[in-house]
């Protein structure tokens, strides 16, 4: 692809290595030849880094496959997960989930990016339903309006909730971002 066609998301192999384009530029100074700015994420280490590419190049993009899975459980290995099109299961390591591994519970549909066979990337679903299994007593006289107090998820995961919810609450979370949203019905 050329250069001036990358844009934000795309998948790239820099230096042999893939990479996300996180954010880019396209610039043309003064009496110099145009270039891309490009700021890119290391699927393989993690680590970002900042590119100068010349408008006139060509780069390789990287073919991803999107694979829809569901959860089957999760133990000492990882997230077991199953191609919900293909029935292949297959163990998503900790280091593969990332910050999405608490969120994945047994059951839950998501998008998996694969690169090569191997997973690069996690797409959660937007609404995610959790109970309340700690958190600070009830305040009798808070409403939808009032403060916010800290609660544990049974998940495990700790995310800041209205002071009317209490223990054995349902609620609907953002997982993707850990903010809650409403109370579940």
């Amino acid at each position: 692809m050329k250069a001036t066609d990358i844009r934000r998301g795309h998948i790239v192999i820099i230096e042999g290595q893939p990479c996300r384009v996180m954010d880019f530029q396209h610039r043309t100074p003064g009496n110099l030849r145009a270039f891309v700015q490009l700021r890119l994420r290391n699927l393989v280490t993690g680590n970002t880094f900042d590119q100068r590419v010349s408008a006139t190049d060509f780069v390789n993009e990287a073919r991803l496959e999107t694979r829809e899975c569901q959860v089957l459980y999760r133990d000492d290995t990882g997230v077991h997960v199953m191609d919900v099109h293909t029935y292949e299961q297959f163990t998503l390591d900790l280091e593969s989930a990332g910050d999405s591994g608490p969120w994945l519970d047994p059951e839950m549909h998501f998008q998996v990016e694969m690169l090569d066979g191997r997973p690069i990337g996690i797409q959660l679903p937007a609404v995610g339903e959790y109970t309340i299994v700690e958190t600070a007593p009830v305040m009798r006289t808070a409403t939808k309006t009032a403060s916010t107090k800290p609660a544990k998820l049974n998940n495990g995961v700790t995310i800041q909730v209205p002071d009317f919810l209490g223990e054995g609450d349902r609620v609907r979370v953002d997982p993707r971002s850990g903010t809650y949203l409403e109370r579940a019905k």
